[in-house]
């Protein structure tokens, strides 16, 4: 497995997220202990402004079309890296700095014993300091990343899309191609060896890993919880799993310490999400949150969950503003104490998924709203009881948890988003209520409801897609190598055969149940220039379009 140098992204330098990175000293040493955590927040960002920086310094490529295609600016103030000189004057007394987040305007800086909190507070640059971790150990409370595995036959290995109608989408060809998920978890334990990732490592998927906890880009360890959720999302092995989003791209981004609950773990978050932001992703999917840590006197109230209190969730609403879906656990709280939604499941922008049997029926667990302010919340319900994983290279099973409902409902975002790249994020999100079964009557369990993947496809495809007055359209014509075929109405089925000049078939594809009024057409890309044929067997009948191929 080969990781990608954080420091470059598609010949970006990404200075702001990174900026604290130390790969040589710790990628392979031995790094101390540090039992104390200080979030230091920036009155301003110094002589750093956006002037100083081209979009291109700050922003893969990726990252700057997703902008423009919302509308964006780029870049704008919270692109800004965090001021160098104020961060070399704090390192100055003796505090080691974990990372930054540019968004925010603050650094983590850590040491190993605890420091007077007015020697950060007379500096004239900085606003305020929180101490976001003390000495102690995790709590059985706070063991949020077990799972457990059962070995059983029900419900059908494939209940979790087919719930959702995601199936049609897949049987059309819509499998999250060209979309870039960003996982943020706990740890990828044995997602380099499983076999229901063959593919996806095969086909060279995983496009970067990172672990903001340690400060390397190893994350094959600490826990297999993330391993379960990307087998949901990628898993592919016939008859077991049926990952929801098989053909896009993902980074492996591990920010939640396993070792110990508090705070400073949402700074880890902010670091991964600001990555996620720089390298173009499309998705996050965030199978993690928080309410109560080791210190009790550093746990969230509920007033706070009002989308707008907590740390991790202004950087949340912050990452969707930024054009980036944000999906994420609602959490699995309704059994305890706390009951409600966590955060960021509260912030305005994000989808919050929770979970549902193989009846449609709310879990005992799953967290409930509304949030603090009276939101609705959860969004969205998806399947996340008794959902095919595989965590290890021996057995794949079962398991349950609003952290496998929310890669349910991630993966089928990225289908969505293949099928209409057009779609916006802001899209997408109200297309998921409109959809779903509870739209008319929301509540605090179910939310909207259980989305139908095919009425999210038709309303977005409404929006964006124009209606051709003939039976079937192809452009660009002639092309390059893709180009997309758009129906005046849906076919029932479909079949795709392209036929060279000669009268060789050269391709011949069968799609069952075919959903959405488009079809994107690849398999011209490496051909020679000339003419080729299109045939489009359809339930209406028979047609033939030509298409010009020119050099590429």
């Amino acid at each position: 497995m080969k990781y990608l140098n954080l420091s470059t992204v598609s010949g970006v330098k990404i200075i702001s997220t990174l900026l604290f990175l130390s790969i040589a000293n710790c990628l392979y040493g031995q790094l101390p202990s540090y039992a104390y955590y200080y979030r230091v927040y920036f009155r301003d960002k110094g002589t750093n402004y956006a002037g100083n920086y081209s979009s291109q310094e700050l922003l893969s490529s990726r990252a700057l079309n997703r902008r423009l295609k919302a509308g964006i600016p780029v870049p704008e103030f919270k692109d800004i890296p965090v001021s160098s000189d104020y961060l070399n004057k704090i390192s100055a007394l003796g505090l080691n700095l974990h990372c930054t987040s540019r968004w925010m305007n603050t650094a983590l800086f850590k040491s190993q014993t605890p420091i007077d909190l007015n020697t950060l507070l007379d500096f004239q640059f900085v606003s305020n300091v929180k101490i976001v971790k003390t000495p102690g150990s995790k709590t059985r409370f706070n063991d949020k990343l077990g799972f457990m595995i059962e070995q059983t036959n029900l419900p059908l290995y494939d209940k979790p899309v087919t719930m959702v109608n995601g199936d049609l989408l897949h049987n059309s060809g819509y499998d999250g191609k060209g979309i870039l998920i960003a996982v943020l978890d706990g740890g990828f334990t044995n997602a380099n060896q499983i076999s229901s990732l063959n593919a996806l490592r095969l086909r060279n998927g995983i496009k970067a890993t990172y672990d903001f906890v340690k400060n390397n880009v190893y994350v094959y360890n600490s826990s297999t919880h993330g391993t379960a959720v990307l087998s949901v999302l990628s898993g592919n092995f016939p008859e077991y799993i049926d990952g929801t989003a098989q053909g896009a791209d993902y980074l492996l981004l591990k920010t939640e310490d396993v070792d110990s609950e508090f705070p400073c773990e949402e700074d880890f978050w902010a670091a991964g999400a600001e990555y996620a932001d720089s390298t173009g992703a499309d998705i996050i999917t965030s199978s993690l949150g928080y309410y109560n840590f080791d210190d009790p006197s550093l746990n969230y109230k509920y007033s706070e969950l009002d989308g707008k209190s907590a740390f991790i969730t202004e950087v949340a609403v912050i990452a969707a503003s930024k054009g980036i879906l944000v999906v994420n656990s609602a959490g699995n709280e309704r059994i305890k104490e706390w009951k409600r939604i966590i955060f960021p499941a509260d912030a305005e922008g994000v989808i919050a998924v929770g979970a549902v049997d193989a009846n449609k029926l709310i879990s005992s667990f799953s967290s409930s709203g509304p949030t603090a302010d009276g939101r609705v919340k959860p969004d969205n319900v998806t399947m996340g009881v008794n959902v095919p994983v595989q965590s290890s290279a021996t057995s794949i099973g079962l398991s349950s948890g609003t952290s496998f409902s929310c890669p349910v409902l991630s993966g089928m975002t990225a289908c969505l988003m293949q099928a209409v790249p057009q779609a916006l994020n802001t899209d997408i999100i109200k297309i998921l209520h409109s959809s779903a079964d509870k739209y008319d009557s929301p509540d605090s369990l179910y939310g909207y409801g259980i989305p139908d993947m095919v009425v999210a496809l038709t309303k977005l495809q409404d929006i964006y897609v124009k209606v051709p007055g003939e039976e079937t359209i192809a452009g660009p014509n002639p092309t390059t190598g893709d180009f997309e075929i758009i129906f005046r109405q849906p076919p029932e089925f479909l079949t795709i055969e392209i036929i060279s000049m000669t009268g060789k078939m050269l391709f011949r594809r069968e799609f069952r149940n075919y959903s959405g009024r488009t079809l994107q057409i690849t398999e011209l890309e490496n051909k020679e220039q000339g003419i080729y044929f299109i045939r489009l067997i359809k339930a209406s009948g028979i047609s033939v379009q030509k298409i010009i191929k020119l050099r590429n």
